[in-house]
């Protein structure tokens, strides 16, 4: 007979802790910094605290500069931990490998208590068994109920031999033993209640040979340990949560387990969003550049992509999560008021770039001119910019960037005379009529005294009615004159900007190139 057991955490008067556990073997996905986000929401929404563990048992896959690098996304993103290896507190050490000797009397205690078992299986003798269950099951094995007896563990082996192996000091794991015949239920926040049969579910390693945990031991000694009452990361480690819940039974109690919420992937063209869709479909998956140490290959990140951290939290925020009406556009201030897991989605959530780039533009759009000004002057600044034109060419063209790397485009023209001008868009309309009129202009604007845009636009529509010219054919010649294409904020505030001297100069030079033959 299955038995069935609902496992549901008691949270009475406890206050809430969160916790951010990434691992440093490499780049922070924009769905770790979503977790996070979520985290920090919740944290800061509930008066509780926000804690970053560094989860780096697995030193195998450890990546030099991944630690520094996920401090660095989350100060740029905004969501400063309240606990960390940085930051301190009373519940570190907040690397796991620096934890590792407390975690060895939890593996042994599970032992001794019946929850688990000495492995001494070799690597050949764990391949062998694999392909010959394989062989006969037709499906990958497991190392579980089915075959635990068939190998060499404390289990299958008699007592001697197994004190005999241990004094020998070889080497061996500690795995959990899963249960037979039981469904595993608990309450997942986003999800509502989720059951699993234990039958279906290996038995974990718990302790690797190494001393060093596994997560599945780790995370929840971890969260005992640090008083988490609220855990949440991505549904990749739901089909995990029975060995962690089995474990908060035999360790901690039941009582004294997290909350658990499971949040949905973030969703690419094909499936999980993954780096190779960024390379595929050219937009990033990393909050920041990231250097590979081993390959020297640059991936380029959202921030250097140009976008600000309040777009990039605000696309984020929405992608697996709403407050219920057609709002989109959110302050962190207002993400904190407004979040609640109640609101966040169990499905997949569709990673749109276009439309986090839309968030970013209408964010660009808030700031105001001294702030896009910090931000521009972080690398986004064109070539030989002179400083003292900032502030009068940024009002005219900060709510045309999507991006910050559109400030380059949108303004390189103030700063040096185009190379190329698109003289496709003007020769076939161009006439000796249009030429004279830019000629009177150039003798106009050389005794203009008052040189300013408002200025500008008057004498030159003055000069086109006494020609019996409409001002609208002449715009864009004169744009293009100008810039050198059909774009730019407008053009009078284009000429006020360059001066009389560069505007002139650079009339007389297109006036050269469209009457050529």
């Amino acid at each position: 007979m299955r038995e069935k057991i609902i496992f549901a955490a008691l949270m009475t008067e406890r206050r809430v802790r969160v916790r951010f556990a990434p691992s440093p073997t490499g780049p922070l996905h924009i769905g770790g910094v979503r977790t996070a986000l979520y985290n920090y929401l919740f944290a800061r929404k509930n008066g509780g605290d926000f804690v970053l563990r560094i989860e780096d048992t697995d030193q195998s896959r450890y990546v030099a500069g991944a630690e520094e690098y996920i401090f660095d996304t989350l100060k740029w993103c905004g969501l400063e931990p309240d606990e960390s290896v940085q930051h301190g507190g009373e519940y570190g050490p907040y690397r796991q490998s620096e934890r590792k000797a407390s975690y060895l009397q939890y593996a042994e205690r599970l032992v001794k208590d019946g929850y688990a078992y000495y492995a001494f299986d070799t690597s050949s003798e764990l391949e062998k068994m694999r392909n010959d269950f394989k062989s006969e099951q037709n499906h990958t094995p497991q190392y579980d109920l089915h075959t635990r007896l068939k190998m060499r563990n404390s289990l299958s082996l008699t007592e001697e031999e197994v004190n005999k192996l241990l004094a020998d000091k070889t080497p061996y794991v500690i795995r959990i033993k899963m249960p037979e015949q039981e469904t595993i239920s608990f309450n997942d926040m986003i999800r509502g209640e989720v059951h699993f049969d234990s039958s279906l579910v290996d038995d974990k390693v718990l302790l690797k040979a190494d001393g060093m945990p596994t997560y599945h031991l780790a995370v929840v000694v971890d969260d005992y340990q640090m008083k988490i009452s609220h855990a949440f990361r991505g549904e990749e480690w739901l089909p995990s949560a029975p060995v962690h819940i089995l474990l908060w039974k035999y360790l901690f109690g039941i009582e004294n387990m997290p909350q658990w919420a499971h949040f949905p992937l973030i969703l690419g063209p094909n499936g999980k969003l993954s780096k190779r869709d960024g390379s595929k479909y050219g937009f990033p998956v990393f909050a920041m550049n990231w250097m590979d140490p081993k390959t020297n290959e640059l991936t380029e990140g959202f921030k250097e992509k140009g976008f600000i951290p309040q777009g990039f939290i605000n696309l984020l925020a929405l992608l697996g999560w709403n407050d219920g009406t057609e709002k989109e556009i959110f302050s962190l201030e207002e993400l904190i008021e407004k979040f609640s897991m109640e609101r966040v989605h169990s499905a997949g959530a569709h990673f749109d770039y276009d439309k986090a780039k839309w968030y970013n533009q209408e964010w660009i759009k808030q700031l105001s001119i001294a702030d896009f000004r910090l931000q521009i002057e972080k690398g986004f600044l064109p070539e030989n910019h002179d400083e003292s034109k900032l502030d009068k060419i940024i009002p005219l063209v900060k709510d045309r960037c999507t991006l910050l790397t559109d400030f380059t485009e949108q303004s390189s023209f103030f700063f040096k005379a185009p190379e190329t001008l698109d003289t496709d868009s003007v020769k076939p309309k161009w006439n000796d009529a249009k030429q004279l009129f830019f000629v009177e202009l150039i003798r106009n604007y050389e005794l203009t005294l008052q040189w300013d845009a408002t200025t500008l636009e008057s004498n030159f529509k003055e000069i086109a009615s006494v020609n019996g010219l409409k001002p609208g054919e002449l715009m864009l010649p004169f744009r293009i004159m100008l810039v050198g294409g059909k774009f730019g904020p407008g053009v009078f505030d284009i000429a006020d900007v360059l001066g009389k001297e560069e505007t002139i100069s650079r009339i007389k030079k297109a006036l050269d190139i469209f009457s050529a033959k």
